[in-house]
């Protein structure tokens, strides 16, 4: 076991990371503590490491704690977290935008990458079309019957796993008959090698998308979501999600969500950083 103190350069909201995390019952976050145990997949291997904020908003610093290859873990905690990201640039220009509420609010709130990229794909494929509540109850009891916990923290099951799963025990979890479908397709066609989750990381945008669209169950929303939430992209901005539709209309007063055209020229207000507006968004709604 190590430890290993981690200083940012940058202020850094590590209470607003922790508050959205928890959101979801498969986290395990202790406020109190200011902690959260992230399951990791090192070189095959499961390991469950320890993240714990020591600093401040404007000072921020982390102790990790784990086993297994130190370097490895710190630049993989290191990238999950966007602690390689400058939030002072970003939240200097959002503030010249009408987006200035929600980044005044929420400020130096970075973007969390999933822990791996299969579940951020099975997270997107369970919430298409389900409401936030729902979706992470569906999430949990599929994990929690397929998946492995390891020091009280758990981890989704394996592509392996989840191509010998039934659509009808996917059914008896309340999966739509779609949805069985498309979870077991999407680990059918990983386990048998035609799609190398590893090898998006180094592909551009669209050359993801060209990969991951052919896939039953996986559309531009899906696609956006794993570029943003599993690659870090950081210009992503989903225009046909009906929680940005409602939060720009919240936020905007509009009488009526906003059409394709006008969020088009937001998104070009906001950009580089569409990723940013998105998740300062939706977080204004949550």
């Amino acid at each position: 076991m190590w430890r290993k103190t981690v200083e940012l350069q940058n202020p850094y909201n590590w209470e607003q990371v922790l508050q959205r995390l928890a959101m979801d019952p498969l986290h395990a976050v202790d406020i109190e503590k200011s902690e959260i145990k992230v399951p990791l997949i090192v070189n095959e291997t499961e390991i469950v490491v320890s993240v714990q904020s020591t600093g401040t908003l404007a000072a921020p610093a982390f102790v990790i704690t784990s086993e297994g290859p130190e370097e490895d873990i710190i630049q993989r905690i290191s990238t999950i977290f966007g602690w390689q990201q400058d939030m002072e640039r970003i939240h200097s220009h959002f503030l010249q935008t009408n987006l200035r509420p929600i980044f005044k609010t929420f400020a130096y709130t970075p973007i969390v990458l999933e822990f791996n990229y299969f579940d951020c794909l099975v997270r997107c494929i369970i919430h298409q079309q389900l409401n936030l509540k729902f979706a992470f109850t569906l999430t949990e009891r599929f994990v929690h019957t397929y998946g492995k916990q390891i020091d009280g923290v758990w981890f989704y099951p394996t592509p392996a796993v989840v191509a010998k799963i039934t659509v009808e025990e996917l059914r008896a979890l309340q999966f739509s008959q779609r949805k069985a479908e498309y979870m077991i397709h999407l680990a059918q066609h990983i386990v048998s090698g035609h799609l190398h989750l590893d090898d998006l990381g180094a592909m551009s945008d669209e050359e993801v998308m060209k990969t991951l669209l052919p896939l039953r169950g996986i559309g531009p929303w899906t696609v956006q979501n794993f570029l943003m939430f599993a690659l870090g992209r950081p210009n992503m901005f989903p225009k046909a999600d009906i929680g940005l539709q409602r939060a720009v209309q919240q936020l905007l007063g509009l009488s009526q969500k906003p059409d394709d055209h006008m969020l088009e020229e937001l998104k070009q207000q906001w950009e580089p950083y569409g990723s940013y507006a998105s998740l300062y968004l939706w977080r204004s709604i949550e």
